[in-house]
């Protein structure tokens, strides 16, 4: 299986990434040079975690080109608008410590104030033809969000980053992602969020299904649902801060699941969202302003 995926317009882009969400900015630098020092070259990060500036200092302190590694980053919606979202790339590049950032991304539709939101994405349109992005991309957009920007904009996003996971898989997004070329990429993929439910629901990670999927190949749970995902062909942004868990996570290309396995694993979709509801994102109730240092 190949380890990278190819984005709309050529772009490659690594298909296991690391994830930086919900991670403080004092252990930010440690997780990530950790990760870098594994082998992932693909990091995930955001303005909305603030946690930029310590992405760019491991990056710039693990000896690697800035070539080798793939760096992608959120737009807030606080942050929408063309002249706001090319300021917001200011402010990411600024923290980052970068000249060019690989994959720039909306971080959330905002429905309540859509021609928002098209104006962000042909700011991203405007950075991408000036050479500033490599490409541009979408996160937590459903199919309607997506028909509707399509509709008034010209480059087609590369990926939409959304939340999937063994319990909550989203197929109707994954199709119209597909449908129009469009990448998968994989938030909170091995079920994270489903460790955090007080409804006394199990965890992907102690599901029986995959546990003895796992127990099968001789691997981790986590190992086995991310296998599922690069073997769908999404791309996987898992997180963590212990350098055990981050090693355990990059061992996935060793192995391989059945049809009848990966058939196994979908049909564990409860249809439960973990993350917030797309279509209640409002300024009222998620804007903050995004520091500009």
């Amino acid at each position: 299986m190949d380890t990278n995926i190819m984005l709309a317009g050529g772009v490659e882009m690594p298909a296991l990434g690391f994830g930086v969400f919900q991670t403080p900015p004092d252990v930010t630098t440690e997780a990530v040079t950790a990760a870098l020092r594994t082998g992932y070259r693909l990091i995930d990060t955001a303005a909305a975690y603030g946690n930029e500036r310590e992405v760019g200092e491991a990056i710039r302190n693990s000896g690697l080109d800035r070539n080798e590694i793939f760096l992608e980053t959120k737009v807030w919606i606080s942050d929408y608008g063309y002249d706001e979202t090319l300021h917001a790339f200011e402010k990411s590049s600024r923290k980052l410590g970068v000249d060019t950032i690989d994959l720039f991304i909306l971080h959330q539709a905002l429905p309540s104030d859509f021609d928002k939101t098209v104006d962000a994405y042909r700011a991203l349109e405007r950075l991408r033809a000036d050479g500033r992005v490599r490409a541009i991309g979408v996160s937590n957009f459903m199919p309607h969000h997506l028909t509707a920007l399509l509709e008034r904009t010209e480059v087609v996003p590369a990926l939409n980053q959304v939340e999937v996971h063994p319990y909550f898989s989203q197929p109707e997004v994954q199709r119209a992602n597909a449908d129009h070329g469009i990448v998968t990429q994989a938030w909170s993929p091995i079920g994270g969020i489903t460790s955090y439910r007080g409804d006394g629901s199990r965890s992907t990670f102690t599901d029986p299904v995959i546990g003895a999927i796992a127990e099968a190949h001789g691997k981790t749970p986590a190992q086995v649902m991310l296998r599922w995902h690069l073997q769908e062909g999404r791309s996987a942004i898992p997180k963590s801060v212990r350098p055990e868990r981050i090693q355990e996570n990059f061992e996935v290309f060793d192995f391989e699941l059945s049809p009848e396995q990966l058939s196994a694993i979908n049909g564990l979709d409860t249809g439960i969202r973990g993350g917030p509801e797309p279509e209640a994102i409002t300024l009222e109730t998620f804007g903050r302003a995004i520091p500009e240092a």
